[in-house]
């Protein structure tokens, strides 16, 4: 099961994620970050497993200066290959 909480202050959103995240939830992220108008935190503390597409999407959304916080080390280690093997491409 997915699950996202919001949590909203004066200058930022957090978005807390927790549970098995896939490709099929990524809209429903979208959603969520475009409907908040304030800088964006993803909180990954309780992220248990994610998809290749989840990667790439939270990648994307690194790249744009959202802060990914309490990344696990795997999402860590695989969003660095992920952005290694587009650099080498």
């Amino acid at each position: 099961m997915f699950r996202i909480e919001t949590d909203s202050h004066a200058r930022d959103t957090v978005l807390r994620l927790s549970g098995w995240m896939q490709s099929r939830h990524i809209p429903e992220l979208k959603g969520e970050i475009e409907g908040s108008g304030r800088k964006i935190i993803l909180d990954l503390g309780k992220v248990t497993l994610v998809d290749r597409e989840v990667v790439r999407f939270l990648g994307a959304c690194a790249a744009k200066g959202m802060e990914l916080r309490d990344c696990p080390s795997y999402i860590q280690l695989w969003l660095a290959s992920e952005k290694n093997s587009d650099s080498s491409a």
